[in-house]
């Protein structure tokens, strides 16, 4: 495969749910610079790319090394299509193939990385982007009824149907793809199976306190 395959790190300021949570203090260091030092010892990868509209994480980025692209503001709202805001990020994005690697996403272990990459290059003939993903063995409900399961037969949860969440750890798609399918999503996913602990995304405050709890766990403080 003779196409450049690079990380690429998506943030922006103005969260809301948890307030600044790319550079508020974790671990000894921050979510974005955490994503960033795992990625630069990910030998596979060509380079490492940062996409922000805030100035201080694009120098957070440079201090490291990694390629910097500014994001416009009317790119970093709320109110954009994620849609059109990935044919934006593909299109302005130095390279050819994109390792999207979300900083909410610290517990994932530097071999998942690995693995990924090497089973997106062996399948590129057969799927157009290699997504990860947890499995769902919860009972859902919809509209006042179940959503995957009959109420009258209740099956254990271990019975379930094999409902699939698309937790973003990790998501690696051709540029070409992305702006073709309007999404880091391919119409020909593979989809890449992690566990729970590695997907979890952080979304909230409590999510923000467990990541990192479990992160100072397993690594300790960052020096």
């Amino acid at each position: 495969m003779s196409k450049t395959v690079k990380g690429f790190i998506m943030v922006r300021s103005g969260s809301q749910r948890v307030i600044d949570k790319n550079m508020r203090s974790f671990a000894g260091s921050n979510l974005l610079e955490v994503k960033i030092r795992q990625l630069k010892r990910i030998r596979t990868l060509d380079g490492i790319v940062v996409n922000s509209n805030d100035d201080d994480m694009l120098a957070v980025a440079r201090s490291h090394g990694c390629e910097v692209v500014k994001r416009g503001q009317y790119y970093a709202t709320d109110k954009i299509c994620p849609n059109e805001l990935y044919v934006h990020l593909a299109e302005t994005f130095p390279g050819d193939v994109l390792v999207i690697s979300n900083v909410t996403s610290p517990l994932i272990k530097d071999g998942t990385f690995e693995r990924a990459i090497q089973a997106y290059k062996d399948s590129i003939d057969t799927y157009d982007s290699l997504n990860t993903a947890h499995l769902v063995k919860d009972f859902l409900w919809l509209d006042g009824k179940p959503l995957n399961y009959d109420e009258n037969n209740k099956p254990r949860s271990q019975d379930l149907p094999d409902i699939v969440n698309l937790n973003a750890a990790i998501n690696i798609s051709a540029r070409e793809d992305i702006i073709k399918n309007r999404n880091y999503v391919g119409k020909r996913p593979n989809i890449f199976f992690i566990d729970e602990i590695e997907g979890m995304d952080v979304d909230y405050p409590l999510d923000f306190e467990i990541a990192e709890f479990l992160f100072k766990k397993q690594y300790g403080e960052i020096k």
